[in-house]
Formats: C-alpha cells, structure tokens, sequence
C-alpha cells in the first residue's frame, strides 16, 4: 500500500467526487458554480499544486460523509469524516477578472469562468437544439439553467471573449481556455461559431485553447478550426454503448458512433494525437469492460478519452439518478491510466482543454503514480 499525500492519492479523489462534500461555511472560497455546461454544482478545492472539481449542491453531496470546515487564518480548511481529519485544503481565490464588465456592460464573468484554478471557460453558444426539445435533450445536462438564472448571456460575442480572456490572462494567469457550445442548427455543429471566436482571442492574447462541438458533418471544420486558432478539440461521446446513448440522449444519439469514429479520425490527422478528446461519464449505465473497451479503440486512433463520474445535477432529468461508486471509478481509471500511457498519450501533453486540467476525474492522477514528474 503506498503511503501517499492527499494531492496524489487517487481513491481520496475519487471518493470525494462521487461522494461530494459539504460546507460548514458555505461562502468558503470563491463562489461554487450551479447550472451551465461543465463541472456545474461543483466547488474548486486544491491539494498542494493539485485542484480538483468536488461536487457541493448535489443529492449525495447533501450527504455526504465529507465536512469541509471554514478556512483558518493560514487559509487552509480541514476535510474531515467521521471527525478524523482527512486532508487540507485551499480554495483558489475569487478572479479578478470577475470584478470587471466588457465594453459593453456585461460582467465578464457571464462571459467566461474560471474552471479549477488556471482555465478559463466559455459555452459560446448557451442554447442549444437538444436541450430545447424534451424528447430530444441529454437528461444530464443544465446548459440552459444558468442562462434562465440570469448568470450567463445566451450569445458571447468573438470581441466580449477576446476582452475577457486577455483580462484573464494578464490578471489571474490563467494558462488555457475551454470553448465549448451548445448545438446550433446547421450542418457545422457549432464549429462556425466556434472557429470565430478563436480567432478572435487569438489576436489579442496567446492562450492555448480547446474547443468542443459535436462532430460537424463536413470534415473540413476540422482544418477550419485549427486554422482559426483552436489548438486542441473535444467531441464528446458521453456514453459509448448505442442503448445507454439512446436512453441518456436521444437527440445527440442521432448521430451514430460511426459518424464520431470517423470525425475522430479526421481530427487526429489534423491536430495530432493526443490532441483531440472525448468525455466519457462513467455511472450514467456503461459497464466497466464497454468503458475500458471503448477507451482502448479510441487511444489506438490518437484519441484521449476523459472519463469522469457522472455527478447528478439539481434540475436535470438525472437529479435523482446514483453516482457511481468510487471503487467503480477505480476500477476504470487505474487500467485505463495504463491504456493512456501504453498508447503514448497523457494528459499532461494535451496542449488545453479538459483532459489536460484534469480536475474533473482522478485519472491524471493515476497517470503521474506510473510516470512521476
């Protein structure tokens, strides 16, 4: 048994974000993030140089074993469970660049985030086809929460993103940037919008940014993105058995997993291995094997597949539906952490994006116990 510290031990991670945790001082650290695309209902807590996304406004976070306790004058705050200290931690301080608004007027944290402590991160378009049919929509998701809630705008601008990611940079050091989308109407799936907008940052600040779109039916978006300035790209299976996928997303299921074998392939060409992700939810009913399956066929093509807990959001379809187990979660992240590397890809070689923070999935984790820094 390795005696390892909190920052590096993978079964502590995993058992606080399937678990979640809860706040004696709910105002600790800068504000938790409820609704919107990503790690929603989520808080940032960092381990010495690692942070991750622990789930806070959750039904198992509401019971979860894990008591966070108010920061101390040193700043740190204690975990503990069943009284016993567990860790400490620190919480990332408020941005800075949130205290400011665009030219425009808008606050520009309704323009972008801060995801962990150094990524900033956008949904460009806060609308979405799916989600605006029930029938169609990804019962997991809450893109269209924080827009309802007054926290976000429905369309940011290519100029608001590039105003807001040079202030992030030059005030909070942010080191890259997330660009996703919900699904537009039109063949491009969001790579139109998203094309633009890189470029845009591109101009005025150099930030290494990923950007994340269903497949687009033309495979020259491919190019076209990279040639905007997008350095890396996540085109997001979520499940990867047609029967779990039809059930979880009935909209998105429309698109077959030949068609994203097929844009993947492109993709690889185009950005490089390594350089084109895909997020895979583990706990949404994927068996282990079809996860780790999947994994080996999506590494073999220069594919690196994210897989995450699924965490229930408040408000969803999915509020009430289980997380998975962390001994689940273990049980896929410690093979798949040798899939990765066996196959020459890490996480710490993605140039930006999800994969290559981490925080969201103890798997960078397992990765640095096989290949220490």
């Amino acid at each position: 048994m390795l005696d390892l510290q909190p920052a590096t031990d993978p079964v502590l991670i995993n058992d606080l974000q399937t678990k979640g945790m809860r706040l004696v001082d709910p105002r600790a650290g800068h504000e938790s993030r409820r609704g919107g695309a990503g790690p929603s209902d989520h808080k940032a807590v960092s381990f010495g140089d690692t942070t991750v996304m622990v789930p806070v406004h959750t039904a198992p976070a509401f019971d979860s074993p894990y008591l966070v306790e108010a920061p101390g004058a040193d700043g740190q705050a204690r975990i503990t469970r069943d009284g016993a200290e567990v860790a400490r931690i620190r919480f990332p301080n408020r941005p800075k660049f949130y205290d400011l608004v665009t030219a425009d007027g808008i606050a520009y944290n309704k323009i972008a985030v801060l995801h962990s402590r150094d990524v900033l991160a956008t949904t460009v378009l806060q609308t979405c086809i799916r989600y605006e049919s029930r029938r169609k929509t990804c019962q997991f998701c809450s893109i269209g929460q924080s827009l309802a809630a007054g926290r976000t705008v429905a369309h940011k601008t290519p100029e608001q993103l590039a105003e807001v990611a040079k202030a992030a940079v030059e005030l909070d050091g942010v080191k890259h940037m997330v660009m996703t989308t919900g699904t537009p109407p039109g063949n491009d799936r969001g790579a139109a919008i998203l094309s633009e907008s890189a470029r845009a940052v591109k101009a005025v600040v150099d930030l290494p940014i990923q950007v994340q779109c269903e497949p687009p039916e033309d495979d020259l978006w491919h190019q076209r993105m990279k040639d905007a300035g997008a350095d890396a790209l996540g085109m997001h299976l979520e499940a990867v058995t047609p029967a779990v996928r039809e059930r979880i997303m009935p909209g998105k299921a429309s698109v077959p997993l030949e068609k994203y074998f097929s844009s993947f392939d492109a993709a690889v060409r185009v950005f490089g291995r390594g350089q084109v992700s895909t997020y895979i939810l583990a706990g949404l009913g994927d068996t282990r094997e079809a996860i780790l399956d999947m994994s080996e066929r999506l590494v073999a093509m220069g594919v690196y597949p994210f897989v995450v807990p699924f965490v229930p959001i408040s408000g969803t379809p999915l509020e009430s539906h289980p997380a998975p187990t962390s001994e689940f979660m273990a049980d896929i992240l410690e093979p798949l952490s040798r899939i990765v590397i066996d196959g020459g890809l890490k996480a710490s070689d993605i140039k930006a994006g999800c994969g290559k923070c981490g925080a969201c999935s103890a798997l960078s984790t397992y990765e640095k116990l096989r290949v220490p820094a």
